[in-house]
């Protein structure tokens, strides 16, 4: 359930960086002629020909003797152990060297595929200067030259033809649904509860998952579900720990290619800032979202003590104010059979359609309860409203002037079908089109 990840690996000054930035079309590593700029990863999203996929670049490898040669190092390995592809980079103008003899014996062990790329070939007498890395064992180089971009099409051909065919395992009656939250809410916890076995590793120090787990499981009504601990997310100016920051981003295409997310709240600590970024990865997206507050019996309660929490939650997440809130407890057990029961509901209001004519018999009663807004002497008039998609539910509302249509009265209609038709747990989108 997540996107292919791709390293850039080799040694120092061989223009890893300057690849990355010619692939992701960004400068966003920095790029200098001097070796060992590149200390930590860089990551981005990258595509070509419509497969998107997680680019790393690495710090320049060598084995000398010294503390941060060691960390680039451990920083590369960490790279090369979670990606599915990797590209071994190398230089024409230096020609083959021992160290990358050593990295390219290091990469054999990995029993991943690995693409050979010879960078710094800008013209054609070099392009034709590559027959010595043949040595290396790892098939035909593919020379290129990130400065000037050529041979880029050609590598990026064969890094997609070498992307894991089993990637996304989702069945087709399935549905996927992702557990977020910053570390430490118990994320793990309601996994292994949920699936009836210690899938993933519990321990209470923050931030023990460091990758994204998919596993399936059956219901008790017999629904297939498919169910992915993300790592905790923190916010991003707070990433300090550099594997975490890679956790962020698995955790970010797991919610991206998830049905619905559950977003876990600490009960015990109540809602901080980091639960806000997170539930905003996850709104942004457009999935469908359950509200799960974990850790319910640590508090001490009253009569009001549930009804008080959800007011608090409403007031922290105005947006969210469509999303189910479930109270739970991984370790007791308490309501977690709810979660999957409450999935099911979510996914079936996402992917619900309306009639058009239903929708318009709404929209006539919509304009006799509140006028359509009136902006510079000028108002709005709307003629016909049709639902485009689903997974979010997507309305187009078809107007005499898409400019007229102020957030409120977006808002307005978005209300409207909520009180008519059950999206709960799902966001909705209104999209203002001119008429022709």
């Amino acid at each position: 359930m997540v996107l292919p990840v791709v390293a850039i690996v080799g040694r120092p000054n061989v223009g890893k960086s300057t690849l990355f930035n010619r692939i992701i079309n960004h400068r966003l590593a920095i790029v200098e002629d001097k070796p060992g700029v590149t200390r930590d990863r860089n990551y981005a999203q990258a595509e070509w020909l419509g497969h998107k996929f997680d680019l790393i670049d690495t710090g320049g490898i060598t084995w000398q003797n010294g503390k941060l040669e060691d960390e680039i190092r451990a920083q590369a390995e960490i790279a090369i152990k979670e990606a599915d592809v990797i590209v071994l980079l190398v230089s024409v103008v230096n020609h083959m060297t021992d160290l990358d003899e050593r990295i390219a014996h290091l990469l054999y062990r990995t029993k991943k595929p690995v693409i050979l790329a010879v960078n710094k070939a800008d013209n054609p007498e070099q392009r034709t200067d590559i027959y010595d890395f043949y040595s290396l064992g790892l098939g035909e180089p593919i020379p290129v030259s990130s400065v000037h971009g050529t041979g880029i099409g050609d590598l990026l051909d064969k890094i997609v033809d070498a992307f894991p065919k089993d990637l996304d395992k989702k069945e087709e009656d399935e549905i996927s649904f992702s557990i977020i939250g910053r570390p430490n809410v118990g994320k793990s916890s309601i996994v292994n509860k949920l699936v009836g076995e210690k899938r993933v590793i519990v321990n209470n120090e923050e931030g023990t998952t460091r990758d994204a787990v998919d596993t399936p499981f059956v219901g008790e009504d017999g629904s297939k579900f498919r169910i992915v601990d993300t790592a905790g997310i923190r916010r991003r100016g707070r990433v300090y720990e550099k594997t975490e920051k890679y956790s962020v981003m698995r955790a970010m295409a797991a919610i991206e290619h998830s049905d619905v997310v559950c977003l876990v709240l600490d009960a015990s600590t109540g809602i901080r800032e980091q639960d806000k970024h997170v539930a905003g990865y996850a709104h942004d997206a457009g999935r469908g979202i359950i509200i799960v507050v974990n850790k319910w019996d640590l508090p001490k309660k009253n009569s009001s003590s549930g009804k008080d929490f959800v007011q608090i939650i409403h007031q922290e997440f105005q947006y969210l104010n469509y999303a189910p809130i479930i109270f739970v407890s991984a370790k007791t057990g308490q309501r977690l059979d709810q979660i999957p029961k409450m999935v099911k509901k979510v996914y079936k209001n996402q992917n619900q359609r309306i009639k058009s004519s239903t929708l318009n018999d709404l929209l006539l009663d919509a304009s006799k309860l509140v006028p359509t807004p009136l902006i510079k002497g000028k108002r709005l008039r709307v003629y016909y409203m049709t639902q485009v998609s689903t997974n979010p539910p997507t309305f187009v509302v078809f107007v005499n002037d898409p400019d007229l249509m102020h957030f409120s009265y977006q808002r307005f209609l978005v209300n409207q079908l909520r009180d008519n038709f059950d999206f709960r747990g799902t966001p909705i989108k209104i999209i203002p089109r001119k008429r022709k």
